[in-house]
């Protein structure tokens, strides 16, 4: 029993060293303590040195000196106006040899600065394999801009290079006069007008903006429109996409290429009788097929792409352009066709193109040049609309098999799965599927991937959402071969990624919202306060059922909804609550009655659904998200999680067509009323 003891105690070391939460607490607030096996296989992901219990002592060892011997963290962040302190690990015999620094503004520039560390405040000591090292502390006479430079320091014959994180200490936030503003979400699928192809496009939400804006709203918001595997492999999924750095060509707008005018084979297969009868027949289905809109805009997309090569000299200049600013999107082209000649992801490649390296030959390289002209006017559409107008979804993860995984592999741990414990409505836990990013391979990487994911999005969007926020602190990881149920929580630089957030909201001028439902921990919530991203109060989950205060308070700065798009709309919200009958259907009528939103305690849904908008709309909240299809009652879920094929997930229409909806005078009044409680009249 002692020996066992000890061996666990060394195990919960090992997981201290590498931020593996060893127990966790569930949803009803129960101690939930891993499996030993469980642990050794999460450290094995993480790249410890264990394969059984056998092995944790030495590993421990071997951890505490790569620690000392790292010299310092590859990245440190530097709240405004403060200076960059940094902790160095250095052997006690060299203590007196100088110190170099060599800072690289981002903004061009070199700063020098010379020390020698015997001189620098001690803070701790230890015996690493005989020798004596010291940890100082080593703090940068100067101030930073905002942004991401890089340290040099040169020691002893030893190199090394820090990420300096320079960042306000908040995110963006709106400017006076604008603190209450309102939006309109619906899925960019599940949109569609007279003139889509079977779903919705890049058209319609300029379109469905222009709608919302004209009634007073602020923004529209949508899901994920993020690249997809749409034939093999087949995932339309928004949150699996392929790659977060690059949009979906399945939402282009065909009427919007300038090559579908100048080409006559474009106009003569969109006149043939070929494209209208598909075209006819997916615009009356009630389920967005991927497969066939997708086969079906890739025959238009191929033709223009195709006149764009031959004839567009301008046009080829101006991609040009694009291109350097973006180099990485060649690689991307070049990955999607490598994908589309072997009809296979990237795992099951040879050795040479999965380590990253193709060559002519792995690939078509008309289809490239195609991927590349889908990405650029996939740009040029989205850079059409207004940027304040947009909110848009980072989702948490992205496919395994797609483009991000495959090039920023240091970046991903590929033995492990994302997903979440065992709850309440999960009794099994949920395994996402995606790898979770690795914890140190991104920091060793100085955040570039995460970097660039960001400001892919927020050069279009105004407001931004952070999927699954928590993430960001800790993140429930499933190790290869182990069920949800089985796995543990490992720990993110949580501070890092605020710095990055913050720095990029404020550069770009967009507000940050996270994604804080369900159970998340005390202290990440705190912290979401502390850096200004604004948490999410949705009323299906504030819903107290107490007829004195049915719902819960609405926080300021924050944003409010009646439900996401993980949830039954308002109306199947509030047939539910119907059939459990008795105090929890009397509650919500009584509570809107007392607060004025109601002129009579009815349990009629469309006088609470105006009732409940009312209340959200009035209340302190800075964002109001208004779900469309809740506007006419709709009942049935966009998706429904942990149904898999049950249930048609992600491809479900809206009721009502762009048209219709917009022309519905019902719908309209209630906006119009969203708006005038919003602007406080």
């Amino acid at each position: 029993m002692v020996r066992r003891e000890k061996e666990l105690h060394l195990l919960y070391q090992l997981c201290c060293l590498y931020g593996v939460e060893p127990a966790y607490r569930d949803g009803e607030g129960n101690l939930q303590t891993a499996e030993p096996e469980t642990l050794l296989a999460v450290l094995q992901a993480l790249g410890a040195p264990v394969a059984n219990m056998a092995d944790v002592l030495r590993a421990v060892r071997e951890r505490r000196q790569e620690r000392w011997r790292k010299f310092c963290e590859p990245v440190t962040v530097v709240w405004s106006g403060s200076s960059p302190c940094l902790e160095l690990r250095l052997p006690a015999a060299k203590i007196a040899s100088r110190l170099e620094c060599k800072l690289h503004l981002e903004g061009g520039g070199l700063w020098r600065y010379s020390i020698v560390p015997s001189s620098l405040p001690l803070t701790r000591a230890a015996v690493v394999e005989g020798a004596v090292y010291e940890a100082r502390l080593l703090r940068l006479p100067i101030k930073l801009p905002w942004g991401y430079h890089r340290l040099s320091l040169s020691f002893a014959g030893d190199d090394k290079e820090v990420m300096l994180i320079s960042a306000p200490f908040q995110a963006w936030n709106l400017p006076k006069g604008r603190e209450k503003i309102w939006g309109c979400f619906v899925p960019l699928y599940a949109l569609h007008s007279q003139r889509s192809l079977g779903s919705g496009d890049f058209g319609d939400l300029e379109a469905f903006s222009n709608w919302v804006e004209r009634l007073g709203g602020s923004f529209v918001a949508s899901l994920p429109f993020l690249a997809a595997f749409l034939d093999e492999p087949m995932e339309p999924s928004p949150y699996q996409p392929v790659s977060r750095l690059f949009w979906n060509e399945f939402y282009l707008d065909v009427s919007q290429l300038e090559e579908v005018q100048k080409s006559r084979e474009a106009r003569d297969f969109l006149n043939s009788k070929e494209f209208q009868d598909e075209a006819a027949f997916l615009r009356k289905t009630s389920f967005v097929d991927y497969r066939r809109v997708m086969a079906l805009k890739r025959k238009v997309f191929a033709i223009c792409a195709r006149e764009f090569y031959n004839s567009n000299v301008k046009g080829q200049a101006e991609l040009a352009t694009w291109v350097a600013g973006k180099r990485e999107v060649l690689d991307y082209a070049r990955f999607r066709a490598a994908v589309e000649k072997r009809r296979a992801g990237w795992t099951a490649w040879p050795a040479r193109m999965r380590d990253g390296f193709l060559k002519e030959g792995d690939y078509d390289r008309e289809v490239a040049a195609y991927h590349l002209y889908v990405q650029w006017q996939a740009h040029r559409q989205l850079q059409s609309l207004a940027k304040g107008n947009l909110y848009l979804d980072l989702p948490l993860g992205v496919h395994r098999e797609g483009y991000d995984v495959w090039r920023y592999r240091r970046n991903f741990c590929l033995a492990a799965s994302s997903g979440a414990p065992p709850d309440a409505f999960f009794r099994e836990g949920q395994d996402w599927g995606f790898p979770p990013l690795h914890p140190e391979g991104i920091r060793e990487d100085g955040y570039r991937y995460y970097i660039a994911c960001l400001r892919h999005h927020l050069r279009h969007a105004g407001i931004l959402r952070l999927d699954h926020v928590m993430g960001l602190h800790h993140l429930f990881w499933i190790p290869k071969g182990l069920t949800a149920a089985e796995g543990v929580y490992v720990r993110y630089h949580a501070e890092e990624f605020y710095a990055i957030l913050a720095l990029e909201s404020r550069r770009h001028k967009a507000l940050l919202v996270g994604e804080d439902l369900g159970t998340v921990p005390g202290y990440v919530r705190r912290a979401m306060e502390r850096y200004k991203v604004n948490r999410m109060y949705i009323l299906a989950t504030e819903y107290t059922g107490k007829p004195s205060r049915a719902l819960a308070p609405v926080r300021a700065g924050c944003l409010a909804g009646l439900n996401t798009h993980d949830m039954p709309p308002f109306a199947s919200f509030w047939r539910n609550k119907l059939r459990q009958g008795g105090r929890l259907k009397a509650a919500l009528p009584l509570f809107l009655y007392h607060q004025g939103f109601l002129s009579v305690a009815t349990t009629e849904a469309g006088s609470l659904l105006r009732g409940c908008l009312a209340y959200l709309a009035a209340s302190r909240a800075k964002l109001l998200l208004v779900n469309l299809e809740d506007l006419w009652l709709e009942r049935e879920p966009q998706n429904v999680p942990g149904t898999g094929n049950r249930y048609p997930n992600w491809r479900r229409k809206t009721r009502y067509s762009l048209e219709e909806f917009s022309g519905m005078s019902q719908i309209v009044s209630l906006l119009k009323e969203v708006n005038r409680l919003r602007d406080g009249d």
